[in-house]
């Protein structure tokens, strides 16, 4: 796998037959990829003013309601790279948007430069261990690991920033059949032994690596990993307006894993693929290692009770998230759709942004044709 592209400044662009890709093949997975644009409404709100995500979701007021900027969506745009090199390009890869769940991925890399700085010795140390509020204290959270917090199966109970984790219980990603509507009651299981995508939970573990740090974790970012691949100036990571915290006595806002209520990570198509490149090399750009030795593969490290997911990162176990892609492939997901798509078997990376969810698997069949 390439170890990140050519110039810090710049991706290079090439002729799809430089990357030994079928230019008509590729030309006609970008079409498909543009023709089938996300159903998501522009402003992202619908016409009765209700979130589009959280409509989608069926919540309702005052679950629903947004705390963090919401900025409208652009049009399709992506990336398709082989060998660190762009082999196919469309719409506007340059345009910051709004990224969902992408956010998420992003924090598995920062919870790696975290072990890494040794602030988290052993992701199956307990979290409470470092925490500096009470919200590990109960008997349900005290025995929740950073392990936990990060394949979402930790079932931390609690209210963080006005939201209750009961809004995302029993709520349905990445297929299957809810056993009942999404908000509604559940009891809780032990920490590690129920997965469940949580936005809430997700949220204490970005508010735990800004206790860990005690620095804002887009600065975090922006300097050990932004800056180092070249990434642009024009992302931003959005907080709510409700979750300044004190963190030894200075202000800071603990940003989310996500945008399901606002806010959340704005960056551009580029600026994703050099995320992707990264992580494609293990952590090393240019020859410069970013994020911890062995810290990429733990990402892909299927969890034990949902092997379709790793730490913060989907995976394709057994095909079953996209069939044509594959097994070995790793995603960054947030909806809408925004995804980062990892073949290490071709040494592919691509990204899209605002594509039909239904057809994902078509985009991924076409490009794995063009080769």
């Amino acid at each position: 796998m390439n170890d990140g592209g050519t110039m810090k400044g710049t991706l290079e662009r090439v002729d799809p037959r430089a990357a030994s890709m079928d230019a008509n093949r590729l030309a006609d997975a970008v079409a498909y990829a543009v023709a089938h644009d996300s159903p998501c409404p522009t402003s992202l709100f619908l016409p009765d003013e209700r979130f589009a995500l959280t409509a989608e979701a069926g919540e309702r007021a005052p679950d629903d309601e947004i705390i963090g900027p919401v900025t409208p969506r652009g049009g399709p745009a992506g990336l398709i790279l082989r060998g660190g090199r762009i082999a196919a390009e469309w719409g506007d890869p340059d345009r910051p948007d709004i990224t969902f769940s992408v956010a998420k991925s992003f924090l598995a890399l920062l919870a790696g430069l975290a072990v890494g700085d040794g602030v988290i010795r052993s992701l199956d140390d307990r979290a409470a261990d470092s925490a500096l509020d009470d919200g590990f204290a109960s008997a349900q959270n005290r025995d929740v690991t950073w392990r936990h917090l990060l394949q979402q199966t930790s079932e931390w109970e609690g209210t963080l920033f006005g939201k209750a984790d009961m809004i995302d219980r029993h709520r349905l990603v990445g297929g299957g059949v809810a056993a009942a509507p999404k908000g509604s009651f559940r009891a809780l299981r032990p920490p590690g032994t129920f997965w469940e995508y949580n936005d809430v939970r997700v949220n204490r573990l970005s508010l735990s690596l800004l206790q860990l740090f005690r620095e804002p974790l887009p600065a975090v970012l922006k300097r050990r990993i932004m800056d180092p691949i070249g990434a642009s100036r024009t992302w931003h990571w959005n907080g709510y307006r409700n979750a300044t915290v004190d963190i030894a006595g200075t202000p800071m806002v603990s940003v989310p894993g996500g945008s399901h209520w606002g806010g959340g990570i704005v960056i551009g198509a580029r600026d994703l693929a050099r995320v992707g490149l990264l992580v494609a090399a293990d952590g090393v750009w240019q020859g410069h290692r970013l994020l911890p030795e062995g810290w990429c593969a733990e990402l892909r490290r299927p969890c034990a009770i949902a092997p379709f997911y790793g730490l913060m990162w989907w995976l394709n176990t057994g095909r079953k998230q996209y069939p044509a892609a594959p097994e070995s492939s790793t995603f960054a997901m947030g909806w809408g759709s925004h995804i980062i798509w990892i073949d290490p078997d071709h040494d592919l990376v691509a990204v899209l942004r605002w594509i039909s969810r239904a057809h994902i698997n078509g985009f991924i069949e076409r490009v794995l044709a063009s080769l």
